[in-house]
């Protein structure tokens, strides 16, 4: 079933929305999910309430891309759960060390402005993207988004983990710079 058809299932109200949904876009968001919370049933839970999410956002949302949509979706709420779980403070997972890597380059979102900030900045950061070789793209989204550790990036393209943290380091320097022309931060 393609994603016009599940959003006009949602937009109905047909619980067959969730089934199919769940069906095409299940094993996807789990994997995510469990790569962010390292648990299993974490991961079924968190699938649960995107879903649940989803239900209550479409409509009057329409996402283009209910893959895309889903996975933001997924994303957000495994973040906030293991937030909430105080896992950060607890270390040792691969989203602290992240965030630590890209705390020099990103603005705080701590003002009055938050959100007009954040969508120029997410704007600025799709254009940066467009200037970088697919390689260093791929490895920065794969780092950055899905949360990929270095070694995972190295084995799926074939290359050293030390190709990676070079690659990741030269990405963030051209970053910082790209920023700061902007004057995004």
């Amino acid at each position: 079933m393609d994603d016009t058809e599940l959003i006009r299932l949602f937009a109905s109200r047909s619980e067959r929305a969730i089934s199919e949904t769940e069906q095409k876009y299940g094993i996807r968001c789990r994997r995510f999910a469990e790569r962010i919370l390292h648990n299993p049933e974490d991961a079924e839970e968190c699938v649960n309430d995107v879903l649940l999410l989803a239900w209550n956002a479409i409509p009057p949302e329409q996402p283009e891309s209910l893959g895309a949509y889903l996975t933001a979706l997924t994303r957000n709420h495994s973040l906030n759960r293991l937030k909430a779980e105080k896992r950060l403070k607890r270390g040792g997972g691969e989203i602290r060390v992240v965030l630590e890597e890209l705390a020099g380059c990103i603005p705080s979102v701590e003002t009055v402005e938050a959100e007009y900030d954040r969508r120029r900045f997410v704007e600025t950061l799709e254009r940066f993207l467009q200037t970088l070789t697919k390689d260093a793209r791929v490895i920065f989204v794969r780092r950055y988004w899905y949360l990929n550790s270095c070694r995972e990036i190295a084995d799926a393209y074939q290359m050293s983990e030390s190709k990676v943290r070079v690659s990741l380091t030269r990405t963030r320097r051209k970053l910082k710079a790209f920023l700061e022309k902007e004057d995004a931060i």
